[in-house]
């Protein structure tokens, strides 16, 4: 049965070939302040730095590079909302993935606030206000240029936590597939994981409808059918495009639609991951999703697999369930390998070591929150870890 629910989304999407030549348009309705985020000289090397500063040599820039992957609360945000605050920055852009963008959600909040931006990102204080964000994507892979979400890691506590408020929501968002032929082929197979991973998050659930099962599908296939291309040939706008335009829809809601919650738990494990060690988000979902799929796998979640293999693989529908489930995750796994992806937790420098010491901190401080599919206890968080290995 379709559940309720109450829906918006205000960002503009602005997407394809040369979009990027509306961007002064955009940005001067709201202010002539701006602060330009980027993590690394990628932008600079593809000619995007100069482009954007070129568009907008009528506007005052402050500039905060050298935001990081897994973006990290102490220095990036603090310095972000450092420079809004003394510059008097009316509106943020973002260039980069989806970290860089993650972080400028975060300074956009932090910057209208007058205390310590981490009550906001803990929900010890609400979020009132925000400096408006635009951003141009450079990686398809989050989704963040189309949610209200954010992830930020703080490393002296190995907390990697989400965060979300309304006010977060870019103004808008340049998706122009063009700037994505320079990703690599690690980053592009780790950017189609995570999105392949925000699709099966939200498709297994109790109760789910035909319209969010048809949507998460269509996606899902888009992804499998299009990473081998960009992968092969990183020039193909086909592949590029598809892909981007696949990854767009991980997180803002729509998937999800009528359904009852998930819960994300392969998120949950996945972000201690990431916070212990520092790993590609995208390869730590890859590892972990497979093993958490074959942990579930049960009477009561049956149909799901079913349902995923035969819609997504083409796996016979009159095979016995069980065998199209097995299927459905072995499918799974090769996916993720064929792509280049690794999938197993040493090949990215994890051992048993602090595996139990993970386990409970995805419990204590993750697995509390909201409804679960399929609860999980600390005991079996390990059991997924340890099997990834």
């Amino acid at each position: 049965m379709i559940q309720n629910f109450d829906y918006h989304t205000p960002t503009r999407v602005i997407f394809g070939k040369g979009v990027v030549e509306q961007l002064p348009e955009v940005m001067k309705p709201l202010g002539k302040r701006i602060l330009l985020a980027y993590g690394g000289g990628s932008i600079k090397r593809m000619g995007l730095y100069q482009k954007v500063k070129d568009l907008l040599k009528d506007f005052e820039i402050t500039e905060l590079s050298g935001i990081e992957p897994n973006p990290k609360y102490d220095p990036s945000v603090l310095e972000g909302v450092r420079l809004c605050k003394e510059n008097d920055i009316e509106a943020i852009l973002s260039v980069g993935g989806g970290s860089v963008l993650d972080c400028c959600k975060a300074i956009a909040g932090g910057a209208k606030y007058d205390g310590d931006p981490w009550d906001l990102i803990t929900y010890k204080e609400e979020t009132k206000a925000a400096l408006p964000i635009v951003d141009i994507m450079t990686l398809a892979a989050t989704g963040s240029e189309y949610d209200a979400g954010v992830v930020i890691s703080r490393t002296e506590t190995n907390d990697k936590v989400p965060y979300q408020s309304p006010y977060l929501y870019p103004v808008c968002s340049f998706l122009y597939p063009t700037y994505t032929f320079t990703v690599n082929a690690k980053h592009t197979a780790a950017g189609v994981a995570d999105a392949f991973n925000h699709v099966l998050e939200q498709y297994f659930c109790s109760d789910h409808n035909m319209v969010a099962d048809g949507f998460c599908e269509a996606l899902l296939r888009t992804l499998i059918h299009y990473a081998p291309i960009a992968i092969a040939k990183p020039d193909d706008y086909e592949a590029r495009a598809e892909i981007m335009y696949a990854c767009m829809y991980g997180c803002n809601g729509i998937l999800e639609l009528g359904n009852s919650p998930s819960g994300w738990p392969m998120h949950a494990i996945e972000h201690a991951l990431s916070a212990y060690y520092d790993i590609t988000h995208g390869e730590g979902l890859a590892i972990i999703t497979p093993r958490w799929m074959r942990h579930i796998l049960s009477p009561r979640t049956m149909e799901r697999f079913v349902s995923l293999g035969t819609a997504i693989y083409g796996i016979d529908p009159n095979l016995p369930e069980k065998e199209i489930a097995e299927q459905t995750i072995d499918r799974t796994y090769k996916f993720f390998e064929s792509i280049g992806l690794p999938m197993h937790l040493r090949q990215v420098g994890i051992d048993e070591s602090r595996l139990r010491e993970m386990a409970a901190h995805v419990k204590e401080d993750v697995m509390q929150q909201g409804e679960q599919y399929v609860v999980l206890s600390e005991d079996d968080v390990y059991g997924i870890l340890h099997d990834s290995l």
